[in-house]
């Protein structure tokens, strides 16, 4: 394993509190919680964001304003237009600029006083240890099933605590994995991921742009505890927020004993193929048959008889929808699959392609042989075939 600054406990590394910093973070100094001690430690502290979009934009401005004296960012996302309405790093300019470089340079004009560190790469099995055994603290701010798991397993490995948080539409929830700390792991609560496409990711359910900021504040403020060793971090509760009615409900959730990671040694723990676990192909095609934009146009031009079935909801169809489609959402596909024919050659689409994965694998288990699932949906045929088409 390897040995780094970060092994040392927070007290007994090298900082200095120049006097600049001394009026920065005073209203901190103040507060016999956090104090001239507690603002070392938070100068000394390492936390790694894995992801720098809705969760992780607010939670790294937190961090770097706080004073954590080193934040690391992982992602290998370019911006686009339709991050904007919540992930505030960004801006009209930044679109199609580095997510990881963007991030980097906001936090720095935020405060020259810390150091950033940038990872603009996929993280893997492969890297994972790596990359974290420089950080007290992982914070999870990511948005997918496989990049969960392998933080999850590499922060039992390496003892790190996992400052977890998701978001849809309207709720989110957070919790602390740290079972170092006799806490739960993200596996004693998800055992198995669900099937590929089951549940939607916020570019198909959409999400309230306000919503990660709070999300994200709470990760930030169970990092900035965490540093402090102060109040009570969310080990073995899980915070669920309704951002509707305004509530929040606390869930004990518990450590398995029979948990399949964190029940064993750490020397035990081998990291795995994450997107192989959670039933990714490499083309993310899910082993389906699928047709892209472009094809499909070609096809469409020939005079090749093709049946469209659009499988989003009614207020989607009114933003955009391909000519002579049919809309079918996809929770009324069972009642309404008569009106589909098996000699027929269907093509299911939806916002970006996965829930018509889902109504393609629905179809094809009931014996539908000639359907195939629009790659990257109406968003790609937007980009590819017809550009003067809405996207959302």
């Amino acid at each position: 394993m390897l040995t780094t600054d970060s092994d040392l406990p927070l007290e007994k590394r090298n900082v200095i509190i120049s006097p600049r910093e001394y009026r920065r973070y005073g209203r901190h100094l103040i507060m016999p919680e956090v104090g001239l001690e507690g603002q070392r430690r938070l100068k000394a502290a390492r936390v790694l964001i894995i992801g720098t979009g809705g969760l992780g934009a607010p939670c790294s401005l937190y961090l770097a304003a706080a004073g954590v004296g080193t934040i690391g960012l992982v992602d290998f996302d370019v911006i686009d237009e339709t991050n904007l309405h919540r992930q505030i790093l960004y801006a009209d300019k930044d679109v199609g600029k580095s997510k990881v470089q963007t991030a980097m340079e906001r936090l720095r004009e935020t405060n020259q006083n810390i150091m950033i560190k940038t990872y603009e790469r996929q993280l893997t099995s492969e890297n994972a240890l790596e990359v974290f055994s420089e950080y007290d603290i992982i914070v999870d701010a990511t948005d997918n099933f496989p990049t969960r798991y392998l933080t999850n397993d590499a922060c039992v490995k390496l003892g790190k605590p996992n400052v977890y948080a998701s978001i849809f539409r309207f709720e989110g929830q957070a919790t602390v994995f740290y079972p170092k700390r006799e806490g739960p792991c993200y596996r004693c609560l998800y055992p198995k991921p669900p099937p590929p496409g089951l549940v939607p990711s916020c570019a198909e359910g959409g999400v309230l742009g306000v919503l990660p900021g709070l999300v994200g504040l709470i990760q930030a403020t169970e990092a900035v505890k965490l540093i402090l060793n102060r109040g009570e971090p969310l080990i073995g509760r899980l915070l669920v927020y309704d951002a509707l009615g305004m509530t929040f409900e606390e869930l004990k959730i518990r450590r398995n004993p029979n948990c399949p990671v964190c029940s064993k040694d750490p020397s035990e723990i081998k990291l795995i193929d994450y997107e192989q676990f959670c039933g990714i192909t490499r083309d993310g095609s899910e082993n389906l048959a699928v047709v892209n934009p472009t094809e499909l146009y070609a096809e469409l031009e020939s005079g090749k008889k093709v049946r469209l079935i659009d499988v989003r909801e009614p207020h989607e169809y009114e933003i955009a929808h391909i000519e002579g489609s049919t809309l079918i959402p996809l929770g009324e596909l069972p009642s309404r699959v008569n009106e589909l024919d098996t000699a027929n050659e269907l093509v299911m689409y939806c916002h970006t392609g996965q829930r018509s994965a889902r109504a393609t694998m629905f179809l094809r288990g009931l014996g539908f042989k000639k359907v195939r699932n629009l790659e990257g949906g109406i968003d790609a045929w937007a980009v590819e075939v017809d550009r003067s088409m809405n996207r959302y």
